[in-house]
């Protein structure tokens, strides 16, 4: 029996990079494509969320003289560049793929909208959601709860490149403790990093669980979607 019928896939941009820091790692793009597409063939409805932090962040672009709002709307779009080298790399591997962005970019992608994203999802297409939610000001993960909402995802999981959420970063604190179960408002207390309040806040009020984990090692998604406890949930409840 699946676990879950329809999942939000949220991805950084800086872990498409791999090896190389910067831009789209091959390598690494095919392992996401070929992990993704493994659980596409157990029935599962994925819509991913990808972020551009490979090719430029927004905020981080302030600090060398951008204007906040242009940078934004140029990680937006570094996000609809990710996006199309997904889609490419889907296409290559017999999986179709739908590519939808926050505003107008045709022919590049077609305008998202809720109900194209839901089609797409039942006609068996990998849906990838990019633009973050089209407004500067808002993160990627921001986009990906927003998205996860409105699509009603089972789950919301943000694949990254550590295996869970900690009491504090286990790459400088060696003795910190990793959490199997947390919820939302533990989150909030111990004031963990892990999505920004725009996110959790909207996952919590619409009972959209988060699951992290390390999306880094191939096979890790596959035992997400199995059930298998390799990560954290994050939940109303404990």
């Amino acid at each position: 029996m699946k676990k879950y019928n329809r999942i939000l896939l949220k991805l950084s941009g800086e872990s498409l990079a791999g090896e190389r820091k910067t831009g789209i790692e091959e390598k690494k793009l095919n392992e996401y494509v070929t992990q993704i597409k493994e659980i596409t063939k157990k029935g599962i409805e994925v819509a991913l969320v990808i972020g551009g932090g490979n090719i430029f962040r927004g905020l981080g672009g302030t600090h060398k003289g951008f204007d906040r709002v242009k940078g934004d709307y140029m990680g937006m779009l570094a996000t609809i560049i990710n996006g199309l080298a997904l889609q490419s790399a889907f296409e290559a591997n017999n999986q179709e793929a739908t590519l939808l962005t926050a505003f107008s970019t045709e022919p590049a992608g077609e305008r998202y909208s809720k109900q194209k994203a839901i089609n797409a999802l039942k006609n068996g297409h990998v849906v990838i959601l990019t633009g973050g939610t089209g407004n500067p000001f808002f993160t990627t993960d921001s986009g990906a709860a927003l998205r996860a909402v409105e699509i009603d995802a089972d789950i919301l999981l943000k694949g990254t490149r550590v295996d869970g959420v900690y009491s504090a970063d286990p790459e400088k604190y060696p003795n910190a403790i990793k959490f199997d179960k947390i919820t939302f408002d533990e989150v909030y207390e111990k004031k963990l990093k892990i999505m920004d309040l725009t996110a959790f806040t909207l996952c919590k009020e619409n009972n959209i669980p988060v699951y992290v984990f390390d999306m880094d090692v191939v096979g890790n998604l596959k035992k997400v979607i199995d059930g298998k406890n390799i990560g954290t949930l994050i939940s109303v409840n404990s």
